[in-house]
């Protein structure tokens, strides 16, 4: 988790990817004035930035999703997740258009089993019209549980051939954070980063697009 500026100084160093998903970050903080998401787009020299408030903490600071990226967005939808107590929510962005967008989600389950069953179905929902899809963040389950087992049931989105552990930091055990793709994307390898900047390590993952997939632009404008 980010939250003093030294964290997110660090944070650029593995940077040297084309679209990153952030979270779980403040969007803002009294504390720092300043909101992450930007602040490590422009460290790291990526054009585009977007983030999504959720769950506000103490009247100082709300916790958020956030994506920085190389490539420009069609479009960044925010979606609130359904949940008994609410605040958590999945982004949703769109490179390209059409049957060639790519569907690039970033979600941070609840701890509740019964509550990400419901938010998996919901994420589900939502990214069933993209034949090219990505699904990544803390979901808080590992690939044979229940609630993932109906994820991969009931969308294009397929099991990890060899999950790989993220949490503790300290001593990974347990694969709770994902890069999930559809059939048509090829995952070429996940890793993990060697920074842990929260409990959870940070993963990361080369992917290859079909050629026709996610339109790029030229245009360079901050969301």
């Amino acid at each position: 988790m980010v939250a003093a500026r030294g964290n997110l100084d660090r944070r650029p160093r593995c940077c040297r990817l084309d679209v990153i998903g952030l979270q779980p970050m403040p969007a803002a903080c009294v504390r720092v004035f300043l909101q992450p998401a930007r602040y490590l787009a422009e460290t790291a020299g990526l054009p585009f930035w977007s983030h999504q408030p959720n769950r506000a903490m103490a009247k100082l600071a709300h916790s958020a999703n956030g994506l920085i990226s190389r490539l420009e967005p069609h479009t960044v939808l925010d979606y609130p997740l359904p949940s008994r107590i609410p605040g958590r929510g999945a982004l949703l962005a769109q490179f390209g258009e059409g049957e060639n967008a790519l569907a690039v989600m970033i979600a941070h389950l609840s701890l509740s089993a019964p509550a990400r069953a419901r938010q998996l179905g919901f994420i589900a929902e939502l990214l069933q019209d993209f034949p090219h899809a990505v699904l990544m963040g803390d979901l808080n389950s590992e690939p044979g549980s229940n609630e993932m087992q109906q994820l991969f049931a009931k969308s294009t989105l397929q099991p990890p051939a060899q999950p790989t552990p993220t949490f503790p930091s300290w001593k990974p055990r347990r694969a709770l954070d994902h890069i999930l793709t559809s059939p048509a994307i090829q995952l070429e390898k996940t890793w993990t980063l060697p920074q842990a900047f929260s409990d959870h390590l940070p993963l990361a993952a080369e992917i290859r697009l079909p050629a026709h997939v996610g339109g790029r632009s030229v245009k360079h404008k901050r969301r």
